[in-house]
């Protein structure tokens, strides 16, 4: 009997990680699929009226089985990854696309759930009840409940082609990542990398049976060559090596991929009615509309570039006093900025490293989450892993209520892909009177220990984990009653909200007293030290907000407009990126081909919401800031109007209770050295 098609009998219900083969998966979805069909099927059968309960309740509880299948396989192509996953990959996901289009696109359901809908007031439904018969109702007729046969079977041959080729792109992208390795034999060509790089470097030769050190383009490696590597011109091989993933024209190239996903895209929404895929996205975020998102970027953008521009300006007299550089190269950027930062503010990652072991930051994590939400993390070892690396723990309140299962996972491996995300194996619901707890996941990668260090952390790896474990959150004290209103199940640019809140703690001293210690004389980071954490944290903002404008703008150009008339990848990007870039532009170097954000993920159309929750995060901490930043007051009111609500109100209305009021982009500028 397949193991992923009956529910599981481990500890806390767990994904049997160690007893499910590659080749379980796909007879796995299969069965799964025609269960799921035949609850849908016993939904429209039915020979009750149309209810709540009936139909759209029931409709949010259907084909459980067939979501813990999928977020299992998909976490592990993400994750832990090989050639039989992604191969499968390609075969399942045209299948979980037409499953998807049989429920959305079937009529007498759609009747059913319209007739609750057009009946919902007379029907006393309240809270969430309401929020889902209308979510449920809107989930239809925008995904093509109300097309004839003709624009239904279109419908589904484009969400079938754009499963395959978000898939493709990628596996592009990490085939490029894992394929590139700068092989260096000469000890003169490491000079400025840190020990602990250059020791990871050597370990991996090793390896591979290979003399000296090899550095890739997994950020552990890439981020420390580029920013302390002597040698301008292997930072050059290496910058150019990182911006050409995808735009090589070979096998893994993704200029066709991005072509026919964006047209695909804008086909898709106007069939549906919309203007372009922007409309259709924004239709169902804070910001509403693409209008909306170009003038809030135009309006940041405004107000960054002139800071931006001094910041440019003074780097590059720097860059040309210090070594004579005559003009400034996108892989002089993090080089010469930390030189710049060095001598400003005497600081720089080096030192501040060995006070942030990964250890200790999880402790620390750990700590101030039990300081504001009253949680307990306690490492167990009797359930399953994806990988030997992986650290589980089981988390309950100040009660020893079960509250949730996580999952940490730190290294980069060959399988997985770059960055850092936070997922789920299982949501959290109500259902029969149980409240069933989620299973919550992060996903980073940071420098392994070596033979002489432990993992220690960037101040920047420390704010990645403290942003991810902010989006665990939000999935962990989830405390609603249907799957699909859950924990991160929110608009997209209200989800970074709690993370990007959560970096807020790395800059206290309170709070870094808890965790930053030496990790060979435990000695707490120095005051200093976090005076000037402080003092730097807004070093060259303006380069950095113009940097994360033009994401979010050439995101727009993809999706905000009909893109039929786009015909080379390069020249587009060069105009959307317009007013927002400083560096010359490098011809062989293409982001839009490794832009897994908006071509992978879920980001499309969304990637301003990085900026857009910033000021959500700025403003909301101004009231950790003024009540105390452990105030559990202040905390308990987050949890409740924020964390534990997920989906079931209109995000502004949550933040407004929290709040008091709607957002000020004042408290951002302010943070960032932007108001004059």
């Amino acid at each position: 009997m397949n193991i992923l098609n009956s529910p599981f009998t481990t500890p806390y219900s767990t994904a049997p990680f160690a007893r499910i083969k590659d080749s379980d998966f796909l007879p796995a979805f299969k069965k799964a699929i025609e269960e799921g069909k035949s609850e849908i099927e016993a939904i429209v059968n039915s020979d009750l009226p149309p209810t709540f309960e009936n139909t759209i309740a029931a409709l949010d509880f259907a084909a459980e089985q067939l979501d813990r299948i999928s977020s299992i396989f998909f976490n592990l192509n993400s994750a832990e990854t090989n050639d039989t996953i992604q191969a499968l990959a390609q075969d399942i996901s045209p299948l979980l696309s037409d499953f998807s289009n049989d429920i959305l696109l079937n009529d007498r359901l759609f009747k059913r759930i319209k007739f609750v809908y057009e009946s919902r007031h007379g029907l006393n439904l309240r809270g969430e009840d309401l929020r889902l018969v209308e979510k449920k109702y809107k989930q239809f007729t925008r995904n093509g409940a109300n097309l004839d046969d003709d624009g239904k079977s279109r419908l589904r041959q484009i969400d079938k082609q754009l499963g395959k080729l978000k898939l493709k792109f990628g596996e592009h992208v990490l085939a490029e990542t894992n394929a590139y390795e700068l092989h260096i034999t000469d000890e003169s060509d490491i000079s400025g990398i840190p020990e602990g790089a250059v020791e990871a470097a050597k370990q991996l030769a090793e390896s591979k049976e290979k003399p000296g050190w090899i550095f890739n383009l997994n950020f552990p490696s890439y981020i420390p060559f580029m920013t302390y590597a002597d040698n301008r011109e292997l930072r050059k091989e290496l910058a150019l090596a990182y911006g050409r993933k995808g735009f090589q024209g070979n096998q893994y190239d993704n200029k066709k991929i991005v072509l026919e996903i964006v047209n695909l895209r804008h086909e898709r929404a106007q069939l549906l009615g919309y203007n372009n895929h922007a409309h259709f996205v924004l239709e169902e975020r804070m910001a509403g509309s693409s209008n909306a998102v170009k003038q809030f970027l135009q309006d940041l953008l405004k107000k960054a570039k002139p800071a931006a521009e001094r910041e440019f300006e003074r780097l590059r007299s720097f860059a040309q006093e210090t070594d004579g550089i005559e003009e400034l190269q996108k892989w002089d950027a993090s080089y010469y900025t930390e030189k710049l930062k060095q001598k400003l503010f005497d600081l720089d990652d080096e030192k501040l490293k060995p006070y942030f072991k990964l250890e200790n930051v999880i402790e620390g994590v750990f700590k101030i989450a039990s300081m504001l939400f009253d949680l307990n993390f306690e490492e167990i070892h009797d359930i399953d892993k994806y990988h030997e690396e992986v650290k589980t723990y089981r988390v309950t309140d100040g009660d020893n209520n079960f509250i949730s299962i996580f999952y940490a996972d730190f290294f980069p491996r060959p399988g997985k892909r770059n960055g850092a995300w936070m997922t789920s194996f299982k949501p959290q619901y109500i259902k029969g009177g149980e409240n069933s707890r989620p299973h919550v996941s992060i996903v980073c990668n940071f420098t392994k220990s070596t033979e002489t260090r432990p993992s220690l952390l960037t101040f920047n790896e420390v704010k990645t984990l403290f942003h991810e474990f902010g989006h665990a959150l939000h999935g962990m004290l989830a405390n609603t009653t249907y799957p699909s209103l859950s924990g991160t199940s929110v608009y997209w640019d209200f989800v970074e909200l709690p993370s990007q809140l959560m970096e807020n703690w790395c800059y206290e001293e309170e709070a870094l007293s808890l965790f930053a210690r030496h990790y060979k004389t435990r000695e707490s980071l120095p005051i200093e030290f976090i005076e000037k954490i402080k003092d730097s944290s807004t070093f060259m903002e303006g380069m950095k907000t113009l940097r994360q404008i033009s994401f979010g703008l050439l995101d727009m150009s993809w999706h905000g407009q009909d893109p039929s008339g786009i015909t080379d990848v390069k020249s587009h990007e060069i105009k959307a990126f317009e007013g927002s870039q400083f560096y010359p532009d490098c011809p062989e170097n293409c982001m839009s081909t490794s832009f897994s954000h908006i071509f992978q993920g879920g980001y499309s159309s969304g990637y301003y919401s990085y900026k857009w929750a910033e000021v959500l995060d700025a403003d909301a901490f101004e009231n950790f800031k003024e009540n105390g930043i452990f105030n559990r007051e202040t905390a308990r009111s987050f949890k409740n109007n924020v964390l534990s609500k997920g989906g079931t109100e209109d995000p502004m209305e949550l933040y407004v209770k929290f709040k008091g009021r709607t957002p000020d982009n004042k408290a951002l500028l302010k943070r960032a050295g932007l108001l004059n």
